[in-house]
């Protein structure tokens, strides 16, 4: 089945409304498209449009946080992660305040709405700032149980969803641990460490190289920061070569992450595979893609030369 991120996104938080009236949901206008709007038909008491207003949809949200609700304020992730950025960073993170920023349309597959919509910066930017953490789900199963954890999870987070329906990798009923990092395939010649709409390509991958008489562990890094540091370094001391797959810029974003925790504990070759130095561009999602070589086949390539 192939459902979008934000879909399961829109119908996890409409479920935990009804059982929490702590809950509430804001959005910059967007609601149809991050699929809050779900949660504003069911409770529309509890929902907030603010407008094209980024910077206030977070200030609000830091606001609500302050007098005990959690606030999950949605927009498209260009605009959470770089035009409110100063009220995430001084009005969230700064205080540690227990919003949940969700940022929906992340990353090139994004497509037709454009390279300047197209945010290939947020995890990074996100991952920089002190008190949040950040979480990118593999699927729609996973984004549900990330969207029960986050509300549990006492502080700021930022959870990242995609617009362009993915292959569903889990099965319900799937145990999410919001701290550790999830095996899904072994493997001892080559770690393939992936995160939202990559891991079923790096598993795709993973089976192609089987083909080939390559074993490759793939492992879900569905929590970017802070990132399971003990399962990073046991797959650089087992299979002794790692391969990180992002819909992201590889500029500080999970591969950046992996490097830092290999470099300081285990060093051994990484190979990052994420988003070029560049902007996206405008065209369909899955084309775009496969163009900036965020696919299986592109996956098999690296782990052949490495």
């Amino acid at each position: 089945m192939n459902t979008a991120t934000r879909e399961a996104f829109g119908k996890a938080l409409a479920e935990l409304g009804a059982i929490d009236r702590d809950i509430v949901s804001l959005d910059a206008d967007l609601s149809c498209t991050t699929k809050s709007a779900t949660f504003a038909q069911a409770f529309p008491d509890r929902f907030f449009n603010m407008g094209i207003a980024e910077a206030d949809l977070m200030a609000t949200a830091a606001g609500l946080a302050t007098c005990g609700k959690i606030p999950f304020a949605s927009t498209f992730a260009v605009f959470a992660a770089c035009r409110a950025l100063d009220q995430i960073r001084n009005s969230i993170c700064y205080p540690g305040l227990n919003v949940k920023v969700v940022g929906t349309h992340a990353g090139p597959s994004c497509g037709e709405d454009g390279g300047s919509h197209q945010a290939v910066e947020d995890i990074a930017v996100m991952r920089s700032l002190p008190n949040m953490v950040v979480v990118v789900p593999a699927d729609d199963v996973e984004a549900e149980a990330v969207v029960r954890a986050a509300a549990e999870h006492v502080g700021p987070m930022y959870l990242r969803f995609a617009r362009l329906a993915s292959p569903t990798v889990h099965e319900e009923g799937y145990e999410f641990d919001l701290f550790r990092g999830e095996v899904m395939r072994d493997g001892a010649d080559v770690a393939i460490i992936a995160c939202g709409m990559m891991v079923p390509r790096a598993l795709d991958a993973a089976r192609q190289l089987a083909d080939e008489g390559v074993s490759a562990r793939v492992v879900n890094m569905h929590t970017v920061k802070p990132i399971d540091e003990e399962l990073v370094v046991r797959c650089a001391r087992e299979c002794g070569r790692i391969v990180t797959i992002e819909e992201a810029s590889y500029v500080g974003g999970l591969g950046s992450a992996v490097c830092e925790v290999v470099a300081d504990r285990c060093p051994v070759p990484v190979k990052r595979i994420g988003m070029p130095d560049c902007f996206g561009k405008s065209g369909l999602g899955a084309g775009l893609l496969d163009e900036f070589g965020l696919s299986a086949e592109h996956i098999v390539e690296v782990v052949r030369a490495l």
